[in-house]
């Protein structure tokens, strides 16, 4: 089967669309959507945008607002994107760059960028700016009447916990979560608590 790669979708809402459709290929009547950092405002748009399709949330490394620094969204590389950049700016909490990993011998810091490194040229921009471009999230909140939990990180710089507390309390049900020491990356720095949360 040959992958078919269209154009990234430039918005939050027609990816919060685009999953509803997915949703619909497979044939899922309802789910639970997780999403993490962008992902957890696609997930609570597709929660207000398609209310029957999804069954609760979780939200991790979430906030009402995600503004992206200027350095990341320079006009005079759009194509590229600056992974390395992006992967400085306080992803990772203390413990993390100073080592930490639950698999011995493995750089996590190094592991994040290598990832970002897969994208698309185009692609990760395009993602920032929609990030940067999304005022909805308030809005939505305020129609979602699914369970959503937050899980945040006490140590994460960009999705600080205030910030998710406070998307938290526009949630009509809402649970939060703020692991002790943890930056953005939580699924890399903390698994296991992640895990447990989200699932609690």
């Amino acid at each position: 089967m040959v992958a078919r790669r269209g154009a990234p979708l430039p918005t939050i809402a027609e990816m919060a669309d685009w999953t509803a459709a997915l949703l619909d290929a497979a044939g899922a009547t309802k789910a639970k959507l997780v999403g993490h950092s962008m992902g957890s405002l696609i997930a609570l748009e597709t929660a207000a945008r398609h209310p029957a399709k999804v069954s609760a949330l979780g939200l991790i490394a979430t906030s009402a607002a995600m503004t992206v620094g200027p350095d990341l969204l320079r006009p005079r590389k759009p194509t590229t994107g600056r992974p390395s950049t992006w992967s400085r700016s306080g992803g990772l909490g203390c413990q993390a760059e100073l080592g930490g990993s639950l698999a011995p011998g493995l750089w996590m810091h190094s592991g994040a960028q290598r990832v970002l490194e897969q994208c698309r040229p185009g692609v990760l921009f395009n993602d920032l700016s929609a990030c940067n471009a999304y005022q909805g999230a308030l809005a939505a909140a305020a129609q979602v009447t699914v369970p959503a939990t937050l899980v945040l990180g006490e140590r994460d710089m960009m999705t600080p916990a205030r910030a998710g507390k406070a998307l938290a309390a526009a949630l009509a049900d809402s649970r939060t979560v703020v692991l002790r020491g943890a930056g953005h990356l939580m699924m890399a720095e903390r698994p296991d608590e992640l895990l447990a949360a989200s699932a609690g």
